[in-house]
């Protein structure tokens, strides 16, 4: 199965950050770090992959690099990365939000070794300036029950975020930062959550930790962690067809959704309970 036949010339999956730019300019781009649970072959646990796309064109034409692009005048630069999210697995995150954004003037791994002190080719005098582009990079989640809805197409392929081949650009960089970030982020907020379907057990909560950390959790410990953090809701159902006793299915807290989003989430959270109250109205 493919995606469109447009879809190898179409700059809406790769649309390329700095073929556009006169020289010297600036270009502000978009770019998505789209994560989800899956299996490796011959594996029982899941980790952490990725959908990269391939570029068309120089630079790094035929390299893997992250979906994104220059950032449309018409979109937000929160529509931009739900967009290129959408094109790049046919599907809408379980959860998006702003990562950070990468500025670097020579933002090419070549380049890299200004910043750790080494050496940097001076340009000629005669040589023109360099097109510059400041890409806004947002990460995402896929829900697992959502991941084999995925999109498939020859110029997009999921990887492992532990088998990354060498990216265009500084896209190592950064999918190593959101990488970091996740680690940190799910020790604190309830981020784990988005890569789950609506009602889950607590085995497959733990899978999710597990999975982003790297590392075995102790089931009793991790069950009362949740319990203290009150992020989940029993359903009063159980997991149907097991041997044994069925696990409980449990639901995310959706009244505390925006609290991990900082000063925006409860800007937010305050419009979606005014549009609520309006409702009742």
């Amino acid at each position: 199965m493919t995606g469109p036949d447009n879809l190898s010339q179409s700059p809406t999956v790769n649309r390329d950050e700095h073929d556009d730019s006169e020289n010297g300019s600036v270009t502000l781009a978009v770019s998505t770090v789209i994560l989800a649970l899956r299996k490796k072959e011959g594996e029982s646990q899941s980790s952490l992959w990725l959908p990269l796309v391939r570029r068309l064109r120089e630079p790094y034409k035929g390299q893997w690099a992250l979906p994104g692009g220059p950032l449309p005048s018409d979109l937000s630069l929160e529509q931009a990365a739900g967009s290129t999210l959408k094109r790049a697995t046919g599907l809408v995150p379980g959860y998006l939000e702003q990562l950070y954004a990468f500025g670097d003037v020579l933002r090419t791994p070549d380049h890299h070794v200004k910043r750790d002190g080494g050496p940097l080719t001076v340009p000629a005098a005669d040589e023109a300036p360099a097109n510059r582009t400041v890409s806004v990079v947002y990460w995402a989640s896929i829900p697992a029950t959502e991941v084999s809805r995925t999109r498939v197409h020859e110029n997009i392929r999921w990887f492992p975020l532990d088998e990354l081949p060498v990216l265009a650009f500084d896209h190592n960089e950064i999918i190593e930062y959101a990488k970091y970030r996740l680690q940190n982020k799910v020790e604190y907020s309830r981020i784990a959550h988005s890569f789950l379907g609506e009602e889950f057990t607590l085995a497959q909560l733990r899978e999710v930790y597990e999975a982003i950390l790297e590392r075995p959790l102790d089931p009793a410990n991790f069950r009362r962690q949740i319990a203290a953090s009150k992020s989940i809701i029993d359903t009063g159902r159980r997991v149907e067809g097991t041997r044994h006793r069925p696990p409980r299915l449990y639901r995310y807290d959706h009244s505390q959704a925006f609290s991990d989003q900082g000063p925006l989430g409860m800007y937010r959270a305050a419009e979606h309970a005014k549009a609520e109250g309006s409702k009742t109205q």
